[in-house]
């Protein structure tokens, strides 16, 4: 007899966790999610969902979420975490990222879920020269990599391993740079089209990274549950897409002019402190930060290749991604 399957996930109200709930409910799939009891985006998830109050931090919460019947085969999505791009340290990102991790990992043991998917992140892998592939890795050292969401994801990533290691069933994801629509905060490259479509870029830098549609990856995320091996680690990425390119793109699809002139990163780098200085006073999220721009000016040459492969895994076309993006921000009143 084949048994039951039900697919927990955390972040659920996230823009990759909200997107893969609705693949897994449009699949007809039995879905729990955990959420914030306070979190207003709560109302976004399908009603066909059931919805867990808890918290990564709280591992008593995570007890009813985690809890399934024996005949039950439970595949555990941890999309839970904060992204961040300032380099100061936040205790809490420390805490979400490395420690809510950790106490999901413990509870996965504790009540034997059948797998554990854990999405990290490219900024986990240490970097190569630019020009040479970077490719998955199987050990993870947080002094190896840049920045504090690059870290925190490191050392959250080899607890993961490490629990593979004593038997738990687990696999790592490590997207890109995710964008898309069904957004429900605005992101970082949420705000660059909101910026580009108010027409308040100046300039641009040299400069891009791998911008990759939320919805492939969250596909590859669901195929990775069945398919992923035990213990391995897959790259979900796309394809370099430059600043440049990517204003072409968007003055192409929305006929708003965007700028010609693309800064050189050392030129940036100079303004930043008045530039951050302006959002600090203005309480803002800026743009652009020390961090973002070092990502920008780095190697990003990711190979997809084994996810493909293996998991068959696939990604569509970038002014596909864009151009939903933009006719999704319209319909929810983002941008006009």
């Amino acid at each position: 007899m084949q048994k039951d399957e039900i697919y927990l996930v955390t972040g659920a109200t996230g823009h990759l966790g909200l997107t893969i709930v609705s693949q897994l409910i449009a699949a007809g799939k039995k879905v729990r999610a955990l959420v914030l009891a306070d979190d207003k985006l709560n109302s976004r998830l399908p009603a066909q969902v059931e919805v867990c109050y808890g918290n990564v931090l709280d591992p008593l919460s995570l007890e009813d979420f985690l809890r399934v019947t024996p005949d039950t085969d439970s595949y555990l999505i941890h999309t839970a975490g904060i992204v961040t791009t300032s380099l100061e340290y936040q205790q809490i990102v420390y805490d979400v990222n490395v420690k809510g991790t950790q106490n999901i990992t413990d509870a996965a043991m504790k009540y034997n879920v059948t797998k554990l998917v854990y999405v990290s992140s490219v900024h986990a892998i240490p970097e190569k020269p630019k020009g040479e592939v970077i490719r998955e890795v199987d050990h993870f050292d947080k002094y190896l990599v840049y920045g504090l969401y690059g870290r925190t994801k490191a050392e959250a990533t080899q607890y993961v391993l490490d629990a593979g290691k004593r038997g738990l069933d687990v696999t790592v994801i490590h997207p890109t740079g995710i964008c898309g629509p069904n957004s429900p905060k605005n992101n970082h490259s949420a705000q660059l089209v909101i910026t580009c479509w108010r027409s308040k870029m100046p300039t641009g830098v040299i400069g891009g990274f791998d911008f990759v549609d939320v919805r492939d990856v969250a596909a590859g995320i669901i195929a990775a549950c069945k398919k992923g091996r035990k213990g391995e680690c897959y790259i979900l990425s796309n394809r370099y897409i430059s600043i440049k390119e990517f204003f072409r793109t968007f003055e192409k699809i929305t006929g708003k002019w965007q700028p010609r002139l693309m800064s050189p990163m050392w030129l940036v780098k100079i303004f930043m402190p008045s530039y951050n200085l302006f959002y600090k006073l203005t309480k803002k999220t800026p743009l652009f930060s020390t961090q973002s721009l070092h990502i920008l000016s780095t190697n990003s040459l990711f190979s997809s290749d084994k996810a493909r492969n293996e998991l068959g895994y696939t990604t569509r076309p970038f002014r596909e991604t864009l151009a939903d993006t933009i006719e999704w921000m319209k319909k929810e009143g983002v941008i006009s």
